[in-house]
């Protein structure tokens, strides 16, 4: 055998040792190893930042829903005698149709991740429709409400129902804002390359709107 061949063999012991095998090529060079290794794919922008957005929402929501049932269990009579009663029966139909707006969302972001974007589309406007038509149905039994004597002033029980069912419709409102400039974007081209980060966010925040109604539902209509 050549000395050329035997050259690596030999360098392989260092005092009568074998030494370990090289590392693997870190990238950098010319070679097949330059490429650097594909990084790790983490949350996007949009996604992280919702994620803190409805941290913070749980918290606020979670202090108003505490202080409800703290004067609530303080009261001696609950609801006050002379106060109108809450609609339970349309409230409860108004849940059914905020839930199926959350299905709507959800069919339609896996269509858009899909590519069927005029599936999509369709499916999103149905839950912007369904969102609508909740927060429209709230407006009318408040408005009945009020011309039944029930008002913000109307002491801890006209307080508490408003500043929570209101907070949480000012929150409805707000994702159908949302969805409407998603909506907008999606009409003028965007998201088709499949990047559908903005319109996953979107939908994040409106399961979360409608994962809360049913908890203010049952602490303020039904208990």
């Amino acid at each position: 055998m050549s000395p050329v061949l035997q050259a690596p063999r030999e360098r392989a012991r260092v005092n009568g040792h074998l030494l370990p095998p090289p590392p693997p090529p870190t990238g950098g060079g010319d070679g097949p190893g330059g490429d650097p290794s594909p990084r790790r794919t983490g949350f996007d922008n949009a996604v992280l930042a919702t994620m803190f957005l409805i941290g913070a929402e749980v918290m606020l929501f979670a202090g108003l829903i505490f202080s409800f049932w703290i004067l609530r269990l303080a009261a001696p009579v609950w609801p006050p005698p002379l106060q109108p009663r809450l609609p339970v029966g349309v409230t409860g139909a108004n849940t059914v149709v905020l839930l199926a707006s959350s299905v709507a969302m959800a069919a339609g972001l896996r269509a858009m991740s899909a590519g069927r974007r005029a599936s999509g589309v369709s499916r999103l406007g149905a839950a912007g429709a369904l969102g609508i038509l909740f927060v429209g149905i709230q407006g009318y039994e408040w408005v009945r409400l009020i011309g039944f004597g029930l008002t913000a002033s109307s002491g801890a029980y006209g307080t508490t129902f408003y500043t929570l069912i209101g907070a949480h419709g000012l929150h409805v409102l707000g994702a159908i804002v949302w969805l409407t400039v998603m909506l907008l974007l999606v009409r003028r081209g965007r998201f088709a390359d499949g990047r559908t980060a903005a319109l996953r966010a979107c939908a994040m925040y409106w399961h979360f709107v409608v994962a809360l109604w049913p908890v203010l539902y049952v602490s303020v209509y039904l208990l």
